[in-house]
């Protein structure tokens, strides 16, 4: 078969989704835009700060687009921060304080957070501490709102925690609207718990954020949705005033928080990405889309499906067994302009239990954004895809990907 010829004309099956996608685009562009003008960026808030990072207008201006995007009182928007789990574990050390609860409502969290909380042990963790974790499960991929009214009419919470995006698990990524659901139940009968969303991978798929629907904190990654792909590392934590203080506090030194942290030379790259960012989204979009049409019309179960609403910009395929799993991942290397002669095998990383393959031929080290795909070496064997800096360059790797996975 022609593969070209073939996805030609799958995209003519799927242009209604495809002109979704651009609708939202256009949206959240529009949105960057006006932050930007609103703020005054200019070119000297392109240099950079050494040292200390006294007096760095550069990233005070970024901090304030982003509180303009997010619709948040304050945002810390730092290179400092290694990844989006960095951000998320400064943001609960900040928060948490010895003999304080924290309950995720959307089941477990994501493999590289279970030694920051202590479900598995770590001399670090949180647990060692003395705070206290408890989980509630989603129930047919929503929320269990009764065992959540129930627990947290009690006063003795902190911190009410939702991860959005699926992670390693076979659920689906929770949406905005199921968000603002649940966080309006939490409000009628606790008005003071810190409800915090992991927001890593969802940025701009919709119109609205975390922030907008009442959470309290928000935090993800730049070198996933938000950094464009030319972010070359850093998070963001943005939210209420007096909880940003608690985590800047955190990240640098009690007493002068945000008021220090070089730049380092990033602030051209955060603001250049950022202004990227809608159109990246968009192409990892409808890369994402085309996969899951593609996937499901040559007999896999594939979530979401083509057509469903997208809450982020992972594509779920389940292969259930190990040789197609793997093989598709090692297309996705072999269609990357980086190391694309690297073959991917299954190896042990930190962070996660079970073996895991990566495909990343990317520019930035890890960089969720631009193409890559993974996926731990379990039952049921499922690839997690993500990202394309453009909607060629996603096509492109997903026919190397597919040619690799049919070859005999």
């Amino acid at each position: 078969m022609d593969t070209i010829k073939y996805i030609n004309s799958v995209e003519k099956k799927i242009e209604k989704q495809l002109k979704l996608v651009d609708d939202v685009v256009f949206f959240n562009s529009k949105k960057v835009l006006e932050a930007f003008r609103k703020q005054g960026v200019c070119e000297y808030h392109f240099n950079s700060t050494t040292g200390y990072g006294y007096n760095d207008v550069g990233r005070d201006v970024i901090e304030k687009v982003y509180s303009d995007i997010f619709k948040s009182e304050d945002a810390l928007v730092r290179g400092q921060f290694i990844s989006g789990t960095h951000a998320l574990c400064v943001t609960l050390f900040g928060l948490l304080r010895p003999n304080d609860i924290m309950l995720s409502i959307s089941g477990t969290p994501y493999d590289t957070l279970h030694e920051v909380i202590g479900i598995r042990e770590n001399s670090s963790s949180l647990k060692t501490f003395g705070v206290k974790y408890e989980e509630i499960d989603l129930i047919n991929d929503d929320f269990d709102y009764k065992r959540i009214i129930k627990r947290v009419s009690k006063t003795n919470l902190k911190v009410v925690y939702v991860q959005r995006s699926k992670g390693y698990s076979t659920r689906k990524s929770i949406s905005i609207e199921k968000l603002e659901k649940v966080i309006k139940e939490i409000r009628k009968v606790n008005k003071d718990v810190i409800i915090m969303v992991d927001n890593c991978y969802c940025e701009f798929v919709t119109t609205r954020e975390p922030i907008e629907v009442g959470a309290d904190i928000c935090v993800g990654s730049l070198i996933k949705n938000l950094g464009g792909g030319i972010a070359p590392n850093g998070a963001y934590v943005v939210g209420k005033t007096n909880l940003i203080k608690l985590v800047g506090e955190r990240l640098t030194v009690p007493g002068e928080g945000k008021e220090v942290g070089p730049t380092l030379d990033i602030n051209k790259s955060l603001l250049k990405g950022l202004f990227f960012a809608p159109s990246v989204v968009g192409s990892a979009l409808k890369t994402a889309i085309l996969t899951s049409f593609i996937l499901e019309d040559k007999g896999y179960l594939v979530e979401p499906k083509y057509n469903e609403k997208r809450v982020d910009i992972v594509q779920n395929i389940i292969f259930n067994n190990e040789n197609d799993l793997i093989k598709y991942t090692q297309g996705i290397q072999m269609g990357s302009p980086i190391d694309s002669n690297v073959i991917p095998v299954p190896s042990s990383m930190p962070g996660y239990e079970d073996k895991v393959i990566m495909a990343a031929g990317t520019f930035t080290q890890g960089s969720s954004i631009e193409l890559s795909c993974d996926g731990p070496i379990r039952p049921p064997f499922i690839a997690y895809q993500q990202g394309a800096l453009t909607y060629e360059y996603g096509k492109l790797g997903l026919i190397k990907a597919i040619e690799n996975l049919e070859e005999k």
